[in-house]
């Protein structure tokens, strides 16, 4: 049975040895709650994909304390260690080759000859990592294609008794998945768009990182399966109106927003008509797109209406996740 506990030193001690003991926990991170196994051991990690039910040619991320951590296990050039020093601890993975003694399971790359790495900035993960010893291979903490979890109860509700242990530490600050940076090819690309943005990275090396995060049936990076991220009920993206039944997932004013048939955005009840920022500010939405998603997504809701959001900065990691959430919605698998 799944248990649920604070985190504190104490429960830092005991999670860190269900870690090495090859069993699983849930654990915080400023992006979401992840699912972590000793990265060193198959065994283990084979336990993330039949917890999540995930397919098995999607890769994971290891998740390090820092730098000459990520080098025991990817090949950390110049660069690599440029925009680690900038942006480490934080929400960034980086896309690296394995080394070729890397001790890593071949599962945490999906057989690929790369590895995704990642040093977390919270708190409680990092203390988790430190006292394991190992690198902990995390997705996200939720049934696969689901919506990501930012909150312990996320992870109960979606996992249930497939997790050893749950540590809770609060909701998430950031809320959305690390950006994936790929430094193994000729120039570094973003293939998940995330809270720290190409700008950003641009500003550190010097020169453009473009985007490259569309659909993948093999994904090279974790998160780029089409139908992920994905609500129960139909999810309907830059609604300008509502269709009768439908909730709305605002940002910004929904003054203005009416409904097909009679009757205005203001009408519906507030469980059905939430904000992600009314200050439009796309970080407090990116921080609340998940925890609002699963809100929404409820039986007597017919679908969710969501407001334009501004394709800039944060707001392309939003509209990435939100159109993959779109395309999934309500299909089987």
């Amino acid at each position: 049975m799944s248990r649920l506990i604070a985190a504190s030193p104490a429960a830092i001690l005991e999670a860190a040895a269900t870690i090495r003991e090859g069993r699983l926990v849930a654990f915080p991170t400023e992006t979401v709650y992840g699912l972590g196994a000793n990265a060193l051991d198959g065994k283990a990690v084979a336990k993330i994909f039949e917890a999540k039910g995930r397919p098995a040619f999607n890769p994971l991320i290891s998740h390090v304390l820092d730098e000459a951590q990520a080098a025991e296990f990817g090949v950390m050039n110049d660069m690599a260690r440029e925009i680690a020093e900038a942006f480490w601890p934080g929400p960034l993975t980086l896309l690296l080759p394995r080394r070729d003694d890397c001790k890593a399971s071949d599962l945490v790359s999906a057989g690929l000859p790369t590895i995704a790495l990642r040093a977390p900035a919270h708190k409680t993960a990092r203390a988790l990592i430190e006292v394991a010893g190992v690198p902990i291979a995390a997705p996200s903490a939720n049934k696969s294609g689901e919506i990501s979890p930012t909150t312990p109860l996320h992870v109960k509700e979606s996992l249930g008794d497939a997790v050893d242990m749950i540590v809770a530490d609060g909701p998430c600050t950031v809320g959305l998945e690390s950006t994936v940076l790929d430094l193994t090819g000729d120039a570094p690309v973003i293939v998940r768009a995330g809270s720290i943005t190409a700008e950003d990275i641009a500003a550190v090396i010097g020169k453009p990182v473009p985007y490259d995060i569309d659909a993948k049936e093999a994904p090279r990076s974790p998160g780029q399966l089409l139908k992920h991220y994905a609500p129960h009920v139909p999810l309907r993206m830059n609604a300008i109106d509502l269709l009768p039944g439908e909730a709305l997932l605002a940002f910004g004013s929904d003054k203005f927003m009416g409904i097909k048939g009679g009757g205005s955005a203001a009408s519906l009840p507030d469980e059905m008509r939430l904000n992600l920022s009314e200050g439009y500010d796309l970080h407090e939405a990116a921080a609340n797109l998940f925890r609002m998603m699963r809100a929404l997504d409820k039986p007597g809701c017919k679908g969710i209406a969501v407001m334009a959001i501004p394709h800039e900065g944060v707001g392309i990691a939003i509209n990435d996740r939100l159109r993959r959430a779109a395309a999934g919605a309500n299909l089987p698998g």
